[in-house]
């Protein structure tokens, strides 16, 4: 939402916001454009009638108090997808789409658009190199890219955000159950790819990874009156700890690692030809990308070790990321460290999902915080409960410390590691 504010600021926007708190770093780069609120906290007498649009993150509930003044002043509210495809509804709009790899899809289509100067608007969920903020507008470009998450639009519309984008170029990257507080089976969850590609229009096009078997049984079996374009993964060698893919245009060496970044990588070089590049201007491009911020971010590196931090929390990108740290340094000895963080994760029966996800690591911990379960109002969860849904060899915590004690005692400086979280390890110091 800061983001938002930031880039409409930056358009020419008159933009006011409320909040009941606020964190850092959006705390000081909205201090930094003058749009912090002078007081924190929900006050209805904000909400005047010479407001043309309020917008709704997902942290506001439907009792909100300004949200009711803004209805009885018959204000017009959208949720945060709903402008986001006011702002660009007549533009061509390129929507990844998938339970893994859209933050790196989404960001590599923006790396090479940028590259070679085009002009567009973009939202993606990860702070990237060249880019002030995550969200970005302009009064000319004539294309979007979003990153399309599947999760719920508002407190007020319950349709996922992916679909409010209305794609006209739309990216399936891959299907693994998530999100379970709110797809109670894998069926409805399912459902929702499902009219992700119906509601692409005749002339638009779905880009899917035919390699995910879910993805293909999908697209094989719903009707669509668009372009169907699956992709897979594509021929490549390693070679001094190198990601080398091999093009009809030669060799192209890739600052990036893994069989599944390689499968992202064809799904936004299809979709920057559909946005009017082609494959040789594509490669050239992204050569020079990098990654994104806690997408395998290295956070130390010395001769004979790496330790990255990455943002996985669904099984699926839990394997995706310990595979291609093996992939890259077979020979090399793995610690890998997950926390368990999110509803689906800390859900018991949803536990079976994660077995055999840390397989490829020759040391395996993960970290789940009683305190969590109390904030989220969950059940307790046991050691044992935890051990079992991820298989043999994996040693369970729920005290930082005694985990940062058994990493230590692994760890000598001639080891990989990946720290794999989408919170912060309760605080756990990740310096080793």
């Amino acid at each position: 939402m800061h983001n938002m504010a930031i880039a409409l600021h930056k358009k020419g926007y008159q933009v006011t916001g409320t909040d009941d708190e606020i964190y850092e770093p959006a705390l000081s780069r909205l201090r930094n454009y003058g749009l912090l609120p002078d007081a924190f906290g929900w006050q209805p007498e904000r909400i005047t009638s010479d407001i043309d649009a309020i917008i709704l993150g997902m942290h506001a509930r439907k009792d909100n108090p300004e949200i009711a003044r803004a209805q009885e002043l018959g204000l017009k509210i959208y949720s945060f997808p709903e402008y986001m495809y006011e702002q660009t509804k007549d533009k061509l709009r390129i929507v990844v789409g998938g339970s893994h790899g859209k933050t790196s899809t989404t960001a590599m289509i923006l790396h090479v658009l940028n590259y070679h100067n085009l002009e567009f608007d973009y939202l993606v969920g990860s702070q990237l190199a060249g880019f002030e903020t995550m969200v970005g507008f302009s009064h000319s470009s004539k294309i979007a890219v979003f990153e399309g998450d599947e999760y719920l639009t508002s407190a007020l519309d319950l349709r996922p955000k992916f679909h409010v984008y209305q794609a006209d170029i739309g990216i399936i990257t891959g299907i693994a159950w998530d999100h379970i507080n709110v797809f109670p089976t894998f069926e409805n969850y399912l459902s929702q790819f499902k009219k992700f590609v119906q509601y692409i229009p005749s002339n638009g096009a779905i880009i899917y990874c035919e390699a995910d078997g879910e993805v293909k049984k999908l697209l094989d079996e719903t009707p669509a009156t668009c372009e169907k374009i699956p992709y897979q993964t594509p021929t490549f060698k390693v070679e001094n700890g190198q990601f080398i893919v091999q093009t009809n245009d030669g060799d192209v060496q890739l600052k990036f690692f893994g069989s599944h970044n390689l499968q992202n990588m064809m799904a936004a070089m299809h979709a920057c030809i559909k946005a009017g590049l082609n494959q040789s201007q594509f490669f050239e491009a992204i050569q020079s990308f990098t990654g994104t911020a806690k997408r395998l971010e290295t956070i130390k590196e010395t001769e004979n070790s790496l330790i990255y931090r990455d943002f996985a929390h669904a099984p699926s990108k839990l394997k995706a990321t310990v595979n291609a740290v093996r992939e890259l340094y077979p020979n090399r000895k793995l610690i890998a460290a997950y926390e368990l963080h999110t509803y689906s994760s800390l859900n018991k029966d949803f536990l079976p999902h994660y077995k055999d996800s840390l397989v490829q690591a020759d040391v395996r911990a993960v970290l789940f915080s009683k305190h969590a379960l109390e904030i989220k109002k969950m059940p307790m969860l046991s050691k044992e409960e935890v051990a079992n849904g991820f298989g043999e060899g994996v040693q369970v915590f729920t005290d930082k410390n005694e985990l940062h004690q058994f990493i230590q005692t692994h760890y000598t400086g001639n080891e990989n590691m990946l720290l794999m979280s989408s919170g912060t390890f309760d605080g756990m110091d990740l310096n080793f």
